[in-house]
């Protein structure tokens, strides 16, 4: 786990590689990779990498970066896990590669050469990285399929610059920091900043599940898209026969006590975020079976929420005690958050409503001396447990009707109104589901001319229906891909990475994994929701009975916002936000 950078000036016009620049972008990601960090640049000038390393797999010198290969004939930075590094490495020795190191970094190195962009087929893991090639003069960029690990870049024309964080690029001087108001309006429709935006007008997302060339003559190409979860639900519809072959709660367990093993590949120990719930739960009780060592797990708890339902301490701590973790809770008070909000801001890359539990339980891991944990995030977008997956479909069939139709027309109230500008479609409807606040809040917020220009830069309606492009062709698929393409890789992926990453603290997600998303995508199209049953097989009635609560932290009390409904307290919190990162 690394936080990299990179720079080609690809135009024979533009400046140089400064050593400055690449060696302060580096250095801002320090947290990133405590344990390692170098740079290079090119003998002419035109190119420069940079990164800043983690030590998980192979902790020798031998995996500090930038790498070369064993012939020293391509170079590469690389953030992210390769969980099955050592079978491609297998098959790649067959061929007659020839390694200087056990990461899983010079397996990416030499797959590429052998493979090129037909590598990323192969790749079980998370993943972003930059690849130059001298031979060939070319430069290839390249992210995880569901965006699990961050890359952003800038290209001004004659220069192209990565790096891991938005606040990266930016410390090194050669990218503007002008605000893009398209990305603050997204921020306030969704809660996060939706990519390919970002909050900085000259700086762009590397999308999900894509890869480029970059070409000293012709500059950036277009993007290769080699995998999107909207393409895999396609596809599962036709090979939904496949589900009435096998029993589905066997399927759907054995796939997911594959990913977890995958996932507890590591040269250090690894450790789990434990709440009550089914989803981390249920990892925690797989993982202690398979993990050679005991281990490690750990729970945030509160004195605003003792003895209340959202109190995940004392059943956290009962479930630990049964399967055998070596449990760690971990109290937050109201005097901690405000001497940490400073630190928390600083290290947002991004304005966000959320990360507050993520900075805190990753604070907990690394006060435990653990830099890697495993964390449940992706469970509610794989098995379909968010409200949503109930709520769109019933509104898209309402909205719909003559009598929505009929009632909207007539209706002042303002939901009437929303509904039949939005509810028909189910891009629409998730505008609704997950809107913070609505387009025509903006313009109090931003201005109305500015906020007019904004919205049609960031035609949110167009970035919603290009996550369920093509049609995944049940209710089921669209929701799902929806949250996963959208609010989980926003929002709930970014804040992970963020806050773990100011705390040097690695995490996995196994329930988000490519691999397990095509194993058992027929049987999700076919049973659904149902299908988390197979995950809550594992548990203890006494836990999967209970009602299902969530991972909060009490920022009502904390930051005194009002008490008169969620959403209320959720704007004034991300008015707040908007102003200390933007």
């Amino acid at each position: 786990m690394c936080g990299i950078t990179a720079i080609f000036s690809y135009r024979s016009t533009a400046e140089r590689v400064r050593a400055e620049e690449l060696d302060a972008v580096t250095e801002s990601m320090r947290p990133r990779g405590p344990d390692a960090g170098g740079t290079w640049i090119s003998a002419d000038g035109r190119v420069g990498l940079g990164a800043r390393r983690l030590a998980i797999i192979d902790l020798s010198a031998e995996g500090t970066q930038p790498m070369f290969d064993s012939t020293r004939d391509l170079v590469i930075v690389f953030n992210g896990e390769i969980y099955n590094h050592r079978e491609l490495r297998a098959s790649l020795e067959r061929a007659g590669a020839l390694f200087h190191s056990h990461t899983d970094t010079e397996v990416l190195l030499q797959l590429y050469r052998r493979d090129r962009e037909r590598m990323l087929g192969l790749l079980r893991g998370m993943y972003a990285f930059v690849i130059w090639d001298p031979r060939a003069r070319t430069m290839f960029a390249a992210r995880d399929p569901y965006g699990i690990k961050p890359l952003y870049f800038s290209d001004d024309g004659s220069t192209i610059r990565f790096a891991s964080e938005v606040k990266s690029l930016l410390a090194g001087g050669g990218v503007s920091r002008a605000l893009d108001p398209a990305g603050a309006a997204g921020f306030f429709l969704t809660g996060s900043v939706p990519e390919p935006f970002t909050i900085r007008r000259d700086v762009r997302a590397v999308e999900a599940g894509t890869a480029f060339f970059i070409d000293e003559e012709q500059g950036r190409g277009d993007a290769i898209q080699h995998q999107s979860v909207a393409n895999v639900l396609r596809r599962a519809c036709a090979q939904r026969p496949i589900a009435h072959l096998t029993e589905p709660d066997l399927a759907v367990r054995e796939r997911i006590e594959e990913t977890v093993a995958y996932h507890l590949v590591s040269d250090v120990p690894v450790g789990v975020f434990l709440s009550s719930g089914i989803d981390s739960s249920a990892l925690t009780t797989i993982a202690s079976r398979i993990s050679r060592e005991r281990l490690r797990s750990f729970t945030l708890a509160f004195d605003e929420f003792h003895g209340q339902l959202g109190d995940e301490a004392p059943l956290a701590e009962r479930f630990a005690a049964e399967i055998g973790t070596e449990h760690t809770t971990r109290v937050v008070t109201r005097e901690e958050f405000h001497a940490d909000l400073p630190k928390i801001l600083a290290a947002m890359d991004q304005p966000t409503i959320d990360g507050v539990n993520s900075w805190f339980i990753s604070k907990a891991v690394h006060e435990g001396g653990v830099k890697v944990a495993l964390s449940g995030v992706g469970g509610d977008e794989l098995f379909g447990s968010y409200p949503s997956f109930v709520r769109m479909p019933t509104m898209v069939r309402f909205a719909r009707t003559p009598v929505a139709t009929a009632a909207a027309t007539f209706s002042r109230h303002p939901k009437a109104r929303l509904l039949r500008n939005y509810g028909g479609t189910y891009a629409g409807a998730y505008l609704l589901q997950r809107g913070l606040f609505l387009p025509d809040d903006l313009y109090e917020i931003l201005g109305r001319d500015e906020a007019e220009s904004a919205l049609e830069r960031l035609n949110i309606l167009g970035l919603f229906e290009a996550a369920i492009t093509p049609d995944p062709g049940t209710p089921y698929g669209r929701i799902a891909a929806l949250e996963a393409s959208r609010y989980m890789r926003n929002q709930l992926l970014r804040d992970t990475d963020w806050a773990s990453m100011a705390h040097s603290v690695e995490v996995r997600t196994p329930l988000v994994d490519a691999a397990l998303l095509r194993q058992i995508a027929p049987l999700l199209i076919e049973a659904g929701r149902t299908c988390k049953g197979a995950l809550a097989a594992v548990l203890p009635r006494w836990l999967r009975d209970r009602p299902k609560t969530g991972f909060f932290v009490p920022m009502r009390q904390w930051m005194d916002l009002p008490p008169d409904g969620t959403s209320t307290r959720m704007r004034s919190w991300a008015r707040y936000v908007f102003e200390a990162v933007a």
